[in-house]
Parts: structure tokens; sequence; C-alpha cells
């Protein structure tokens, strides 16, 4: 059935990469100008639609460089229920700046961080409010050429290499392959964390990156679930808690790929349960209803709900989240390690470009 989808699906695929490449050459020979900046500008994105772990990647980069430079990050705004530009402070939601953007001003306050659709706009605001930034990391941005990013990086998962997936709607990449000679570095993410030396060898050589490309490969660190809301949570319970006494749990997600979570839990407690919603989805009333009736599947009074830091981004600012959830509710921070003994040189090497294009300023 899938098979006999895809070859329907195909012309359209045909149709879709032939308008990407005539826009990307229109862009490659000028004929669409791309705005240039004098501050280093850091660009993290991917040849596929969602799932890389774009936001922990950016989140490494923003605790990296947020005491070294003045930083800021600009991201569109996904699902935000506003337009324009919109500079992230105390009284922001997820629903005025998207959840990922809502996730990182809460756990970066030292960095700036702002939303907008169009990021020439966006990097010219920001420079406007405040003209001694140092850096600006552009989130998901690979393929918004009307900005020229200094740096540009490119992240494809392990389990979903880009050199094996195909063009929109057949499979799931924005653009073609080729387009990945513009990053200067390409990340493979969630990898397992012992991943052999030979499968690196392999997937860099079926990648066959450019001269000037590095290739590094990175796995999801899981850390300590934290309450979603502090206030209302009396327990303090850990993953080890959650072993020892095997607590149940729920976990509910609003992501594109939840599975690595669940077995990551799975080693944890015998009694987990899971419901899946689609990418940054807004929960409604029912979905309440429906994980209250789950949880009370669960004889133990001890059971939780855990979600990821994203879907709590949306929790947080949900008006009608249940107040009887709110104190069994916590999040999972996922956070990331480059692999292979290589993250001093990943980080030498972007720090690099940064140091060297602040001295023109």
């Amino acid at each position: 059935m899938k098979s006999v989808l895809n070859i329907i699906l195909y012309p359209i695929s045909l149709v879709y990469g032939l308008i990407v490449f005539v826009r990307n050459w229109l862009f490659d020979k000028e004929i669409i100008p791309s705005k240039s900046f004098d501050i280093p500008i850091i660009c993290i994105g991917n040849l596929s639609v969602g799932g890389t772990g774009k936001t922990p990647h950016t989140e490494f980069l923003l605790s990296l460089f947020q005491e070294q430079f003045k930083t800021a990050v600009l991201s569109r705004g996904y699902k935000r229920k506003t337009k324009g530009f919109k500079l992230a402070d105390e009284n922001s939601t997820s629903r005025i700046i998207g959840d990922e953007p809502y996730q990182m001003h809460l756990k970066f306050p030292e960095v700036t961080v702002a939303v907008d659709e169009k990021r020439v706009h966006g990097v010219k605001k920001l420079l406007d409010l405040q003209p001694d930034l140092q850096l600006v990391v552009l989130d998901d941005a690979f393929q918004h050429r009307h900005i020229r990013p200094g740096f540009s990086i490119i992240l494809t998962d392990y389990n979903r290499l880009y050199y094996h997936d195909h063009l929109m709607p057949v499979g799931r990449l924005r653009e073609p392959k080729r387009g990945s000679r513009r990053a200067d570095m390409i990340v493979v993410t969630k990898c397992p964390e012992d991943i052999k030396p030979i499968d690196i060898r392999l997937i860099e050589t079926e990648l066959k990156p450019e001269a000037h490309q590095s290739v590094f490969f990175s796995c999801p660190v899981y850390k300590q679930i934290r309450p979603v809301f502090p206030e209302s949570t009396m327990r303090c319970i850990t993953i080890e808690k959650i072993k020892e006494n095997n607590i149940p749990v729920l976990l509910v997600t609003g992501i594109v790929s939840p599975e690595p979570i669940a077995e990551y839990l799975s080693n944890y407690t015998e009694n987990l349960k899971t419901l899946t919603f689609p990418d940054h989805h807004t929960f409604q009333s029912a979905d309440f209803n429906q994980i209250s009736k789950v949880l009370d599947t669960f004889s133990s009074p001890d059971k939780i709900l855990l979600v990821t830091e994203k879907d709590a981004a949306r929790l947080m600012s949900n008006p009608i989240f249940p107040e009887n959830l709110k104190a069994i509710t916590f999040a999972l921070p996922i956070e990331i390690k480059i692999l292979n003994n290589q993250e001093e040189i990943f980080i030498q090497k972007i720090n690099h470009y940064v140091i060297e294009n602040s001295r023109n300023r």
C-alpha cells in the first residue's frame, strides 16, 4: 500500500523538487539577494521536516556562548498565536512566542530570545534594540535563504539519514540532498551512545562531506526530571525513585519521535503507558479528559504524568490545564552529547568562527 501511495505522490514530489531547485538556483546566482550582517550568525537547521533535535542542539550552543558573548536566538515561533517580531519577556507564553522559544527563554534568561517569521527583519530589530549584540543563533532557518548566515549547521537523524530519504510528499526532505553542501557542519543526531567506529566511518562515507565540511555525531542525554508546576508539587520524584518504587508513569508527548524517550523510561518502570499527539499539539479539554482516564487505570496513588520540556512549555501556558494534575506533572529535560571524543573539536570550530568574526565589530 505504501509503495502504491509513493507512486501516486512521486509526480508531486518531482514538481516540488523542481520548484525548490529553481528557488535555490536564484539564490545561488544572487538573482534573489541574501542579506549579510556584520556580526556572527549561526544557523541551525536540517533538510527534513522536524524531529532531528534542533532545540537541544540550539540550547547546547546557547550554553556555550551565553557567558562569553551577548547572545540572541531568533526563531519563527512556529504555531504561536501572534505575528511579526516579538521579544521574549516576563509576560511571554508559548502562545505568544511559540513553545520552543518559550522553553529556551525559561532555560536561558540571560539570552535574548525573539521570534519573527521574517528573519532579516528580526535580526535588524534585534540590532536596533541591542546595538552591542555579539552573536545571533538562527533556529530552524536553513531554508530561509533571504538571510546569509556566517556558519550553518545541519542535523540529520541517525535513524533517518537524509541521504536515505526523499523529497516531500514521498519522503520528508524539504529540499534535495545537494542542499547539504551549503552547510559548514553536519551533525548526525540521536545516535546510540555506543555507536561503533565502523558505523561512523560508513555514515561519513555515505554523507560524502565537502572539503570545507566537518561531520560530528551526537546522542541525547536525559537529565533529572523536574516538576512542571513546582508551586503545586510537594513530592520529590527522581528517575531513581521511579525505578526503586516501580512508580507508574504516563508519558504524554506532542513531538515527532517519542519512541526513544519511551524506550529510555522502560528501563526504569514496568508500569509505563504512552499517549502521543502531533508535534506542537495544542492540548484541549478532550485531551486532558483522555489523559485523566489513562491515569485512572493505574492503581498506585504514586503515579506521575511525564512530558517533554517542549510539551511542558505549552502546558504551563494552557489556561485549562486541570488543577488536579499539576501536582503529579513532571518534565524530562534532554541535552546532547557529542560522541567519539569530538566535543572539544566541535566547540573549537564554532568558537573559532564566532571569535574571528567578532573582531570585525
